[in-house]
């Protein structure tokens, strides 16, 4: 039995709710004056930390949410819920700084990619090293990570590589016709897989011996309605913060010259973070496979339903969008396809596999600074 009243520890757990209110009252008040001279780097570094902190609470408030809704709705419904939360998160803030400002045609693409490299690499290396620490050899379901991997290898290649490539409109852009297609395959793709994911195949993505069935006791759950809510009040001050954070974003951008991939690897790291601390603590629990439900969920939702929604905004806005990918990302993101179809060809992982990720998630961090 769950509690029918909301108790006072409830409501101060709520507190980051407060602090995102109180922040964006106040950017709504005074932002357009703050952000009017950022020539000051104290006062800009400020401001950017202020609203990084900030919605990084919120995040990890709505992840929170999320996470007691995927206790009690069972794998794979449960992490479905945590993922789209994630992903509505990073779609609102890849909006944000593309129509801010001066804008960003490659945004999309640049935080795209560091989602691959950030969760494929960086996450998977380090959640497959502490959990071989921890246990030396883990176990999953192949079936489910093979099913992951067959929609996000084809989708990845298509949405930053292959507009490389195509002869109809100049650069590495798509055109109308071909943006409409890859619209509609990457959410057909996804309506298949979720209907493998939830339905026919359900334990495919359930860990080996496990029904994953049932309610599980989750502490301070109150009721399904009550944290649905609440993870959408806590996104909403998400919508508006996300317009002053791409400010700073675009002024380093534009104005301090940074390289243009930084703007993409800090979103996607504050979009990420909180889900992808959720699957390190699973895999150093020795469940691999909710680890691996959260972060290949994570690539593939990130894939199929932001690029389709980013190619949709910039039809309505007439804003280009740029997705193919420059030479040194596409063999990174080749390179990581190839190595994580090698990492998920066995049911049992190990150190080795994890390492090998992390140092491909390092030689991103370098090219982003040093091409």
């Amino acid at each position: 039995m769950h509690e029918s009243r909301v108790t006072l520890r409830q409501v101060r757990r709520e507190w980051p709710l407060a602090a995102s209110l109180a922040t964006t009252a106040l950017f709504l008040s005074f932002g357009e004056r703050w952000f009017a001279d950022l020539s000051s780097a104290p006062w800009f570094a400020f401001l950017l930390g202020w609203l990084f902190a900030v919605i990084l609470l919120s995040a990890l408030a709505v992840v929170r949410h999320a996470e007691i809704l995927a206790g009690r709705l069972g794998e794979p419904l449960g992490t479905l819920v945590l993922t789209l939360a994630v992903t509505g998160m990073e779609v609102i803030m890849i909006s944000a700084v593309m129509y801010t400002g001066k804008g960003n045609a490659a945004f999309a693409r640049d935080a795209m990619f560091a989602v691959v490299m950030i969760v494929m690499n960086g996450m998977v290396g380090l959640a497959l090293v502490l959990g071989g620490l921890r246990h030396h050899e883990q176990s999953y379901n192949l079936q489910g990570a093979n099913a992951f991997l067959a929609v996000i290898v084809p989708l990845a290649v298509l949405c930053m590589v292959l507009p490389n490539f195509t002869l109809t409109t100049p650069g590495p852009t798509l055109s109308p016709p071909q943006a409409a297609f890859l619209i509609v395959m990457s959410v057909a793709l996804y309506g298949v897989f979720l209907a493998i994911q939830n339905l026919r195949h359900r334990d495919y993505f359930i860990a080996p011996g496990s029904s994953g069935a049932g309610e599980v006791r989750v502490e301070g759950f109150r009721s399904v309605p009550f944290h649905g809510a609440l993870l959408v009040v806590h996104l909403l001050p998400v919508v508006v913060l996300a317009k002053q954070f791409a400010v700073p974003i675009n002024h380093g951008i534009h104005v301090l010259q940074a390289p243009a991939a930084v703007g993409g690897l800090l979103v996607s790291t504050l979009v990420m973070l909180p889900e992808s601390v959720s699957a390190i603590r699973a895999a150093r629990a020795n469940d691999l496979q909710r680890s691996v439900n959260l972060l290949l969920g994570s690539v593939l939702a990130t894939i199929s339903l932001t690029i389709p929604a980013i190619l949709i905004i910039g039809f309505l806005t007439g804003q280009r969008i740029v997705l193919g990918l420059i030479p040194t990302d596409m063999v990174l993101l080749v390179l990581t396809l190839a190595v994580s179809t090698l990492t998920f060809a066995s049911a049992r992982t190990n150190v080795l596999l994890g390492a090998v990720h992390l140092l491909l998630f390092l030689a991103y961090l370098m090219l982003v600074f040093d091409r």
